[in-house]
């Protein structure tokens, strides 16, 4: 297998994590004992080179660095923050040659890959305007294209649900996959009805560069190993559960891996209860930011501070509250400060049967008693709170 992709540094304030990787590097060092000689085409600065080729080649991945003058950076506050990037130099340099049976092309900060290829994947991995495989001259026999959901919307106008058929067309591709998020993804293929498959539950999610894994381990199990279009996606969806308990690679066989039961997606989620304090700037800052990224994943978000204000009486404030809780099926619950009124909703929540996610990072042991004795799923990663409370709420 051939990546050709960017090579990135990607800093992470919470959880910290400085580390040299990007799409490509990525994507190699994951597949590196799936394939067989998986080779790495990407761009580096000079004073990146030496030690991007030593990353790959503890991984058993052979590097073809084509030097570019200046580094990109992919700074993030937390693993669900927009990622800010850190880039100077030109956009438009001279273009990667690949040519080989299969390939795996990413879009790339700057400069791009021509491919030639038998087997092609192409995950455009952009912003507003994702790119078409054949633009810049890439040709394949057999092409298959990866996006999110938001990209998918971006190329067509269209909802990602509704995507897949008008990209598979203007591609002229053999496979277009959808990424929803905790709803799974949605397998196109030319002649057959698409197929949604289902996320995988995990202890925990790191996030930064799982959608790399993703389009590696598709690309290995779709154009090396032979699998159909949905089997090969499903793999994918599997080897992503693995990966993101703690950034596991390279990825294991099929067998090897690491992860909980599959998530049988609704036809449309469930009402999410925001459980928090919201008094001080730092307060109201969290939960805006997880309602956000909720509301982002699809999630129909009941917020007390949006839903039903502050400028009313206890008893109206009580009641108005509460009735947003008994509506809902999932509480997230943001418990650092312990704030009594998110504690007595989670006592209500679980009295009533309804779904817990605790998000804290500074109660000790010891004050997890009662939320971990009556069933609350209590986490000290946000990343990995949300989307459990996300999945929930997705879930049938």
């Amino acid at each position: 297998m051939i990546v050709a992709g960017g090579t990135y540094r990607e800093i992470c304030d919470n959880p910290p994590w400085d580390r040299f990787f990007g799409s490509g590097l990525r994507a190699a060092a994951a597949i590196s004992e799936l394939s067989k000689d998986v080779t790495l085409a990407t761009y580096a600065p000079p004073e990146w080179a030496e030690d991007i080729a030593m990353s790959a080649a503890s991984f058993g991945v052979k590097a073809l660095i084509t030097e570019n003058l200046m580094p990109a950076t992919f700074r993030y506050f937390h693993q669900l923050s927009t990622a800010e990037l850190e880039y100077d130099g030109e956009v438009d340099i001279e273009p990667l040659r690949v040519e080989g049976d299969a390939v795996l092309r990413f879009g790339m900060v700057a400069g791009s890959a021509i491919v030639r290829a038998k087997y092609a994947v192409f995950d455009p991995q952009t912003g507003a305007d994702p790119e078409s495989f054949h633009s810049n001259g890439s040709v394949a026999e057999h092409l298959a294209i990866v996006l999110n959901g938001w990209e998918a919307s971006q190329t067509t106008g269209l909802p990602p649900e509704e995507a897949g058929a008008l990209i598979l067309a203007r591609e002229n591709a053999d496979v277009v996959i959808i990424k929803l998020g905790p709803r799974g993804a949605i397998v196109h293929s030319r002649g057959s009805s698409s197929v949604l498959v289902p996320p995988y539950r995990s202890d925990t999610v790191f996030k930064i560069g799982s959608g790399d894994v993703f389009s590696a381990a598709f690309a290995y199990y779709w154009a090396e190993a032979g699998l159909r279009p949905d089997e090969a996606a499903d793999a994918a969806s599997r080897s992503v559960a693995h990966f993101v308990d703690g950034h596991q690679l390279p990825l294991p066989g099929i067998e090897a891996l690491h992860h909980g039961d599959a998530y049988t997606p609704r036809e449309s989620p469930r009402q999410l209860y925001l459980a928090g304090p919201f008094f001080a700037l730092g307060q109201r800052w969290l939960i805006e930011e997880t309602r956000d990224i909720l509301t982002s994943m699809g999630v129909p978000v009941f917020s007390p501070l949006h839903d039903v204000g502050t400028a009313k009486s206890a008893r109206d404030l009580a009641l108005g509250d509460l009735a947003g809780l008994n509506e809902s099926a999932v509480v997230l619950a943001l418990l650092d400060g312990a704030d009594p009124g998110t504690i007595f909703e989670v006592g209500y929540a679980r009295k009533a049967g309804i779904s817990v996610v605790g998000y804290c990072e500074q109660l000790d042991a010891l004050h997890l008693t009662m939320f971990e004795g009556t069933g609350c799923v209590m986490e000290s990663d946000y990343t990995t709170a949300v989307y459990k409370a996300a999945m929930e709420a997705w879930s049938a």
